[in-house]
């Protein structure tokens, strides 16, 4: 059964997100010929060769790769990213020949800057939608299903294409380097909204003393809980008992002094929590 409320909800992240995405290349990427990644870094870099617009091109680019990758991307994901590529289209279109929107800066860090920033809260927002934006995304499913691949390999591959390619049009190699700044930027707005800030951090403690003690203290001085598993080495030879816990970063030095203190021969392993549910 359709889940009005969370369709509702999925197409307004769909609807803002293209809406960013569109902004960023009309207002700071293509104007300073600084490229992005997936089918909007490949039209601006092919909107200075062709003479066709960002918006067209983006159109064009993405129309054989959804005809071709139909049968490997489910009918909701593939009607949403039509919609998607639609609206980023429009937007851009909009932008350009309606409100005939300038340059919001011709100095190349803050157009990098905040070029990436809004494509990649948009490209965020998409993915939050349950959608992609096309080109890139819909070719590295279609190669990583053909080969053993993983997706992101390939679409970091076909990023550092594009760069290559607007490095060669636009005869600069500076910037291919800001364009890659841009795909950088992006890619970190992106994690940061599908997956939050990653402010706690994943502890794992072991030592072959019982740890129930280290438990407690732990639990009294910084108001972390967590749960102790018993088992043994790989050899069967010595028995240990590991404690699992999430930490705030900001409470990781007082968790490894207090766990030094305890034993000093504990190990103990720090992992990023990049997403945690319930």
């Amino acid at each position: 059964m359709i889940n009005y409320k969370n369709e509702i909800a999925n197409y307004t992240y769909i609807l803002l997100g293209s809406l960013a995405m569109a902004f960023g290349v009309v207002a700071f990427l293509s104007p300073n010929h600084v490229a992005t990644g997936g089918t909007a870094g490949l039209a601006i870099v092919l909107s200075n060769v062709l003479p066709l617009s960002v918006g067209l091109l983006m159109l064009l680019i993405n129309i054989p790769l959804l005809i071709v990758s139909l049968k490997y991307l489910g009918k909701k994901f593939a009607i949403k990213t039509i919609i998607c590529i639609a609206f980023i289209v429009l937007f851009v279109e909009l932008f350009t020949k309606t409100l005939r929107l300038p340059s919001f800066s011709n100095d190349l860090m803050l157009a990098t800057l905040y070029g990436g920033l809004s494509v990649g809260l948009g490209l965020g927002l998409i993915f939050k939608g349950g959608s992609s934006a096309g080109g890139g995304t819909i070719l590295a499913k279609i190669i990583s299903s053909k080969t053993s691949m993983k997706t992101s390999t390939v679409i970091l591959i076909l990023d550092a294409l594009v760069v290559l390619s607007a490095g060669y049009v636009f005869k600069s190699v500076e910037l291919a380097l800001w364009s890659l700044i841009s795909i950088y930027v992006g890619s970190k707005i992106i994690d940061t909204i599908l997956v939050g800030g990653q402010s706690q951090k994943i502890v794992h403690i072991s030592s072959s003393k019982n740890l129930n003690e280290l438990s407690r203290i732990i639990s009294e001085s910084i108001g972390v809980s967590g749960t102790i598993v018993s088992g043994n080495d790989l050899e069967h030879s010595e028995y240990k008992d590991i404690i699992f816990i999430m930490i705030e970063k900001n409470k990781l030095n007082v968790l490894k002094q207090i766990v030094s203190n305890y034993d000093s021969k504990v190990k103990m392993i720090v992992m990023e929590a990049t997403e945690i549910l319930g």
